[in-house]
């Protein structure tokens, strides 16, 4: 347990209960305890977690108050997962109001997932009209940001929360001649327009590390409109899954910004990275209970299957496993890779006792990374892959049984997600203080 740490674990009965504390407010919640008997109870409350155990709020003799969140370019609703966790973390509860995305199979599972009340198949650029005046520090938005869809008009001034998780694409400048040219360039402003026209006492952007880099400097131009907007405390950072006890090493920056000035003690990103700081746990400890289901032969559950790699592939897996390699050999690798290359975890074996590397889109295919699995000759499966990224059983990625989604969707949901537990840590500061 490190000095600093925000959280303590006990066992109670059949149950993992969790104690945060944050200066001198505490919470208590707990769930349902499927883990390993041997574990202690921080690993066995996530394990738990992960395996599906219903976790509880301890209202401590009061109502849980209702935190109600929006979501934009939400794919499968990872980040609002992690926030619904923070949430009841520290005594609330999460209510989703609205979804906003482009794939509507991708908002289905939000809405399956979390009862979002408005779902919003379209691109959230039309559904904000904002125009930014200034450059850099001293930007800020000409008028205030106007919601043009009816649905989200009528949520104006009673959101609490915008989560948004934009692309990037970094090509073009942040200024009024080239605003329009290329609106992808600028969905990072979007998302922060959105928040201040929905006049969210909290706002969350996720993107990649890279963001800060962005040769628009969309990170500047974010924080001087939230600053002349009116949000009092805006903080920023790298939140690292392995350094929270995460099975993965994956890694996303998080601009969070809220409305309410902070106090000196105030629980900051950076404060959030030291108090629930833990090495990295296991492939095994993540998905070690579900060899039976990807060998059981009766299993039909697309979540619990792989495709059928070609004969070159697995050629390759097998060479792996014959010569007990986690680095497949030039001389068994395609061709274009036989002079050499810069992609050693490519036809990857994974380690069992190690966290795995970042999951992406590419989890069923082992020429796109390190996926295969580490004792089993195969790829690792979605359900898997979505555990590694830190989804619960109970997360429903099959909406209809009698109409299962394409791999291709599963890979982009899985692959594309905010890893839960990053979104928990990164929605910590704002629950505490919203």
């Amino acid at each position: 347990m490190n000095s600093e740490s925000l959280e303590t674990y006990t066992f109670d009965g059949d149950r993992v209960v969790r104690t945060l504390r944050v200066g001198s407010q505490a919470w208590r919640s707990s769930v349902d305890n499927h883990a390993e008997t041997s574990l202690p109870a921080d690993s066995a409350w996530w394990q738990s977690f992960l395996r599906g155990g219903k976790v509880y709020l301890d209202e401590q003799g009061g109502k849980a108050r209702a935190l109600r969140s929006v979501d934009a370019f939400c794919g499968c609703g990872g980040l609002t997962l992690g926030a619904t966790q923070a949430a009841i973390a520290t005594g609330h509860r999460l209510e989703s109001v609205a979804a906003i995305d482009v794939d509507a199979d991708g908002l289905a599972l939000h809405k399956a997932n979390f009862g979002t009340k408005h779902i919003l198949h379209t691109n959230a650029s039309s559904l904000v009209d904002w125009h930014v005046s200034g450059e850099g520090t001293a930007s800020c938005f000409a008028y205030e940001p106007e919601i043009l869809d009816m649905q989200l008009a009528g949520e104006v001034g009673k959101i609490d929360l915008l989560l948004a998780g934009p692309p990037c694409q970094g090509h073009s400048n942040l200024n009024n001649k080239t605003r329009r040219e290329d609106p992808r360039n600028l969905l990072y402003v979007t998302a922060v327009a959105l928040g201040v026209g929905l006049r969210a006492r909290a706002i969350v952007l996720e993107n990649v590390p890279e963001v800060v880099s962005d040769k628009s400097d969309v990170v500047t131009t974010a924080k001087a409109l939230l600053r002349a907007a009116g949000y009092e405390w805006i903080d920023s950072g790298v939140l690292a899954a392995d350094h929270l006890g995460g099975a993965q090493t994956r890694k996303r920056y998080f601009l969070i910004a809220t409305k309410i000035g902070a106090g000196n003690d105030a629980l900051t990103i950076k404060g959030v990275a030291r108090g629930l700081k833990h090495s990295a746990r296991s492939l095994e400890w993540a998905i070690g209970d579900l060899l039976s289901d990807v060998s059981d032969t009766t299993k039909t559950g697309i979540m619990d299957t792989v495709p059928v790699l070609s004969a070159e592939n697995l050629t390759r897996i097998d060479h792996l496993f014959d010569h007990d390699l986690y680095d497949l050999p030039d001389a068994v690798r395609p061709d274009c890779h036989k002079n050499g290359h810069t992609y050693p975890s490519v036809y990857g074996r994974l380690w069992w006792d190690k966290p795995a590397q970042t999951i992406t889109t590419g989890f069923l295919t082992p020429g796109r990374g390190r996926y295969i699995h580490p004792i089993c000759p195969r790829v690792i499966s979605p359900h898997e892959a979505a555990r590694i990224q830190s989804f619960p059983d109970t997360y429903k990625f099959v909406v209809d049984e009698a109409a299962p989604p394409s791999r291709t969707g599963l890979q982009k949901w899985i692959g594309d997600a905010v890893p839960p537990l990053l979104g928990y840590a990164a929605t910590l500061p704002l629950m505490v203080r919203i």
